[in-house]
């Protein structure tokens, strides 16, 4: 099979398309002919040796893919082989096959692309566990996303709309709010791109607190990070729910004061983990997010596709923060 391969620590010119072994599904798991996989921050991070899980190399990127069953292993029932199916979490998705835990593989409607299925569940199911499980966001709540235009932040501003909040988006560009606001954002807030000194700051936090409104934003979702979590969570509302999502702009230094004067929670969200402590949660998340796609309450918008030999592009799109929606590989 053809394969993107990691086998040194770097970036995504460090990535190389070359012929890898069949892998063999084993008891309990599933082998899948990939046509599509979702490309996340993480697949940058996990290259560079800085995730949190460092796999041994070589290895391909890429941890949520739609494609056909090709092979089962024993014990498995959940599938069959010739389902058209998502897999996530996974590992090695940028390839022409896939193997993973039959536990981590679902099946599709017919009427959902395979690219879509790949953009599902790292977005979707960690914004649907962040706001569900973590903050347990209520209908009428005021909702402020940070990276709204971003494939975690898009989720996150239309599932809020779908869980009856009012989402605020705040993104870097007029053109990634109008993105959030025709997702079902109410209004949006454009921050500067860069490093905050205390004036911008300051200002930041004014507008987050006009556009939510006197009470503040009672749940906030960070997919962001630096400079612009302090900004944010200066805004919170009295008993509010921070969620920390992501840090692309860097790990932010919160003054513990905040928490304490605004009486309220910092959480955090570690998807991935919570899939494996609590799969029951988990399984219901999926049905639940599956059936909100049935029904048209959302959708991933895919805005970018890469061939497979171009994986390591759509990877370096992300890295230099230029990206709307979700990017995907696709995989003859």
């Amino acid at each position: 099979m053809k394969a993107l391969i990691s086998r040194q620590p770097g970036g995504p010119e460090t990535l190389l398309l070359q012929d890898m072994p069949d892998p063999v599904a084993g008891p309990g798991q599933v082998r899948v002919a990939v046509r599509a996989c979702g490309v996340n921050y993480p697949d940058l991070l996990i290259i560079q040796d800085l995730y949190q899980i460092k796999p041994p190399r070589p290895f391909a990127p890429g941890s949520e893919v739609g494609g056909i069953v090709d092979a089962t292993g024993a014990g498995v029932d959940n599938v069959r082989v010739g389902d058209r199916v998502l897999l996530a979490p996974v590992r090695g998705g940028m390839a022409q096959l896939v193997v993973g835990e039959a536990r981590n593989c679902w099946r599709i409607p017919d009427s959902m692309p395979f690219d879509e299925a790949a953009s599902l569940l790292m977005t979707y199911g960690t914004s649907y566990h962040a706001l569900k499980d973590r903050a347990r966001i209520q209908a009428k709540e005021t909702l402020l996303v940070l990276g709204a235009a971003g494939g975690v932040g898009l989720a996150a501003v239309e599932l809020g709309k779908a869980m009856g909040a009012r989402v605020i988006a705040a993104a870097s560009s007029q053109e990634k709010l109008k993105l959030a606001q025709e997702c079902g954002a109410e209004r949006g807030v454009q921050y500067p791109l860069g490093p905050l000194d205390k004036a911008d700051a300051r200002s930041l936090t004014e507008r987050f607190k006009a556009a939510c409104g006197n009470d503040g934003a009672h749940v906030i979702y960070d997919a962001i990070g630096g400079d612009y979590s302090e900004a944010a969570l200066r805004a919170i509302a009295w008993n509010g729910r921070f969620l920390v999502v992501g840090f692309p702009a860097g790990i932010a230094k919160i003054p513990l004061n905040l928490p304490l004067l605004k009486n309220c929670q910092i959480v955090g969200v570690f998807w991935g983990d919570s899939v494996a402590r609590r799969p029951d949660q988990h399984a219901q998340n999926v049905a639940e997010l599956l059936q909100l796609y049935s029904q048209g309450r959302i959708k991933p918008m895919v805005t970018e596709r890469y061939t497979l030999a171009r994986g390591g592009d759509a990877i370096a799109r992300l890295a230099a923060r230029a990206t709307r929606g979700k990017l995907a590989v696709m995989i003859d």
